[in-house]
């Protein structure tokens, strides 16, 4: 019998990467609450005569505004959840963003996988060095077609590398590399407790 994962275990993009999101969202919260603000201020408050007397001479009004504002920050935060790498029984799944914002979702069977390439950690800060022919020190697949692939940046590359290690072992998957942390094979996504 074949070594099969026992739940799915996902890992997120870098806090690097999500913080233009979460900029923007804190934004459109701040504005949105100065314009809720503005809305319930005294009439003679300066903050309600720009918000609410103000909407006679604009397009569009400045509660659809703060709607319109709101709604795509919280839309851009989620997006950028979506993307990453998810262990699963069957195999891994590499999800990314394309330009303009296009997902793009890739899954590789166990199988279809004939060698990973997993950096080494360094000693300082658990962060995994770069491979010098990798395109940022992220783990390579081989695949059977002969092609490679690169995981996308993750959150915690460490704890990545730890799961497709002891996945990789248990079923002779070769491995070129690797953490040096695993003591023994166990399974990676069982609950300790």
């Amino acid at each position: 019998m074949t070594y099969r994962p026992e739940k799915r275990i996902a890992f997120g993009p870098p806090l690097k990467e999500r913080i233009p999101a979460l900029l923007y969202f804190g934004f459109a919260i701040a504005v949105s609450v100065v314009i809720v603000y503005g809305q319930n201020a005294p009439s003679g408050s300066r903050i309600f005569q720009y918000v609410v007397e103000g909407d006679r001479h604009r397009l569009i009004s400045s509660s659809v505004c703060a709607i319109i504002l709101f709604t795509s920050a919280l839309a851009a935060v989620l997006r950028e959840q979506m993307r990453g790498v998810i262990v699963h029984p069957e195999g891994i799944e590499l999800r990314e963003l394309l330009g303009f914002g296009l997902p793009r979702v890739r899954r590789f069977a166990w199988s279809q996988i004939d060698r990973m390439s997993v950096p080494p950690a360094q000693a300082s800060g658990g962060r995994a060095a770069a491979a010098p022919d990798s395109p940022s020190g992220n783990i390579r697949l081989d695949l059977w077609d002969g092609s490679r692939t690169w995981l996308p940046a993750v959150g915690d590359r460490l704890a990545l590398s730890m799961v497709l290690e002891r996945v990789a072992l248990a079923r002779a998957i070769p491995i070129e590399g690797g953490t040096g942390l695993l003591d023994d094979l166990g399974n990676p996504l069982q609950d300790d407790g």
